[in-house]
């Protein structure tokens, strides 16, 4: 397997900083996609400009795979009406420009990968959300479905395509797990809103190897959803992490209207939901390493906490 090209567009981000080191030591080339490439970086960079539309064809001649996780993120900063069209024209037009490069330049792609996000089914309860299940009418769910969509285009040109709806990524280096971890360190840690709503998550190595299993797995086709075989509630997330860290919870509940004023439309993230199912991308034999979530946050937080 080793020796194949994959070109990463949003490969600077968390997931996509992991992954790039996991491929590289399974014997992988990688290269990446960048608004500025500099020539000191540590991969191989290709430009591309997306307010423009336009990208250095020679990534796409490159690539034996593409793999997209470009995306503003959703949680750095409140929901205005720019921000909100920032996160969704960041993934649909990424998504847009690799598939017109893909119909007209000559190249050797042979699976193109792309991610989702568990919000596309909007906050569900405790319903088990499959695959096939009905979407959400949110903001986040309508994201999802655009970027979806957009990506099926590449499907549309006879490229395998995979597409990833991407829980919860469980990381020390980023995303949600510090910024849960930092009131716990600071011995204000609570469970957020009711503390019932479903976290669905996935160790970021777990994630890692799931994109990697779809460059190797020619049956991988479609949607699947990357989340662990057990998701869990904020509650337990919250407890388990104070227990890992040795901390204790002496607070009660963060209450769900104090969430709203701070964090406004952006507050869906935290007090929303769904608790999705791993069935079918475990039918692909795929195993994972961290099942449970505590042995996914010891791995992260127990040395070094």
């Amino acid at each position: 397997m080793s020796g194949k090209k994959i070109l990463i567009a949003g490969g600077t981000g968390l997931v996509g900083t992991r992954l790039s080191e996991m491929l590289i030591d399974s014997g992988y080339e990688v290269a990446h996609l960048s608004r500025n490439p500099d020539k000191y970086a540590h991969y191989k960079t290709f430009k591309w400009d997306l307010k423009k539309g336009c990208l250095d064809e020679n990534a796409i001649k490159y690539a034996d795979y593409v793999i997209n996780l470009a995306g503003a993120s959703v949680s750095d900063e409140k929901w205005s009406g720019s921000r909100k069209k920032e996160i969704l024209h960041s993934r649909t037009q990424s998504t847009h420009v690799l598939c017109e490069y893909l119909s007209k330049v000559l190249h050797h792609v042979k699976g193109f990968i792309s991610s989702s996000a568990v919000g596309i089914y909007g906050n569900s309860g405790d319903k088990l959300m499959l695959e096939e299940s009905a979407y959400g009418s949110d903001f986040l769910a309508e994201v999802c479905k655009q970027w979806e969509h957009s990506a099926w285009q590449v499907h549309n040109l006879g490229i395998r395509t995979v597409i990833y709806r991407i829980g919860i990524v469980l990381s020390n280096k980023g995303g949600a797990l510090p910024q849960i971890a930092k009131p716990i360190r600071m011995l204000a840690g609570a469970p957020l809103g009711s503390g019932k709503q479903y976290m669905s998550w996935i160790h970021i190595d777990d994630l890692c190897r799931l994109f990697i299993k779809a460059i190797e797995d020619a049956q991988m086709q479609g949607v699947y959803n990357a989340v662990s075989p057990h998701p869990s509630t904020n509650e337990e997330v919250t407890k388990a992490l104070a227990a890992v860290m040795h901390k204790p919870l002496v607070f009660p509940n963060v209450p769900a209207f104090g969430l709203k004023l701070m964090l406004g439309e952006m507050s869906e993230i935290v007090l929303g939901g769904s608790r999705v199912s791993a069935n079918k991308v475990l039918q692909t034999g795929f195993t994972f390493e961290y099942n449970q979530l505590q042995e996914a946050l010891e791995s992260l937080y127990d040395k070094n906490s």
